[in-house]
């Protein structure tokens, strides 16, 4: 989760993006397979949230449509921040077995964000179809995103 942060601060002071990034990981090792950062609003398009794009870019680097192939090490997803719905639907799908969060969806809409049909049950609903999720990992240090990204002007999407 620091890196993830720091990842974050980096886009931030670069004004490249939004305060959202995140990472996939080998999940026993520790192994960093791929980052991403959110690029909606310089790519204009609404799908490159930083789950989606660290998902694709971890897919691609290993030539699978899948991250929990037979054979393949298990995976994580770490996100600043809990998903919004439509990354919350891709982490199910992306085959990781585990998501670990930072900054809460509170968190995220506190500045404005609208995060989705995201609750309780939906995370019920990852661990019941073999995703563990661990949430508010370094919160305090990933919501600071959104107070960074807040103060330098950043446009909320």
């Amino acid at each position: 989760m620091a890196l993830v942060v720091e990842l974050g601060h980096e886009q931030v002071r670069r004004a490249t993006g939004g305060p959202f990034t995140a990472a996939v990981f080998e999940r026993d090792s520790g192994v960093l397979v791929a980052v991403g950062v959110n690029m909606a609003v310089p790519a204009h398009n609404c799908v490159l949230h930083a789950e989606a794009v660290a998902l694709m870019m971890a897919g691609a680097r290993l030539h699978s449509h899948s991250l929990g192939v037979e054979g393949m090490p298990a995976h994580e997803l770490v996100s600043s921040c809990e998903p919004c719905a439509m990354c919350l639907g891709a982490t199910l799908w992306s085959g990781v077995a585990r998501l670990v969060t930072g900054a809460t969806k509170a968190d995220a809409e506190a500045i404005g964000y609208d995060e989705g049909p995201v609750f309780p049950e939906s995370y019920a609903y990852l661990e019941q179809r073999g995703v563990a999720v661990v949430r508010q990992v370094l919160r305090d240090q990933a919501r600071t995103l959104f107070t960074e990204y807040r103060a330098a002007g950043g446009v909320i999407y």
